[in-house]
């Protein structure tokens, strides 16, 4: 597997709408403000979250529970700025949606600007033909309330292209999150 570069990015997005929207190029502001960047870097794409958050609380006391559960845990937020309580965390989807190839495997890596932050972006690889918006997660992992940006740079995603295809992509085996839109919770 070898890591791809900006030029094969935009290759892929021409060729096979990899990424949508998709831009070309490191966005640093945007009409005179600055921004957590976002777009095409040499080696990977800078993500943008969506303005529509679901942010963890524990009001109703429930287990936390991947085969069943409780959408009662989260709050629905929309807004250009998330605000994530203390040691907690936030949901929200990629601006852009993603059409991996079959002999790609897309890793996810947090932005320094958060990590310095204490806050923690986590997302599960996207594997080989796996498509939709990528659900993400922020961890809060101070003692602060901790705030997440709309529309601005907040992970990069980082392309391995394979010399040979998978036997059996995402798509082969019916994954269950392909195609989603938004934010989706976990599916048992």
């Amino acid at each position: 597997m070898t890591i791809k570069s900006d030029k094969w990015i935009r290759k892929m997005v021409q060729e096979k709408g990899m990424i949508d929207p998709f831009e070309p190029n490191q966005i640093r502001t945007n009409n005179g403000k600055r921004l957590i960047s976002y777009g095409t870097s040499s080696y990977g794409y800078d993500v943008r979250c969506s303005n529509e958050f679901k942010v963890f609380t524990n009001i109703n006391s429930a287990t936390v529970d991947p085969k069943n559960f409780d959408e009662s845990s989260f709050v629905n937020f929309v807004g250009e700025e998330c605000v994530i309580p203390p040691n907690s965390f936030a949901l929200a989807s990629t601006v852009e949606y993603f059409k991996i190839p079959r002999n790609v495997l897309t890793i996810c890596l947090g932005k320094s600007t958060y990590a310095r932050c204490g806050i923690i972006v986590n997302v599960t690889p996207l594997e080989p033909e796996w498509e939709g918006h990528v659900t993400l997660e922020f961890s809060n992992t101070t003692s602060l309330p901790a705030k997440i940006y709309a529309n601005e740079g907040v992970a990069q995603m980082i392309f391995l292209e394979s010399d040979e295809e998978c036997e059996t992509s995402y798509k082969d085996r019916g994954g269950k999150y392909q195609g989603q839109t938004g934010v989706t919770l976990p599916k048992a």
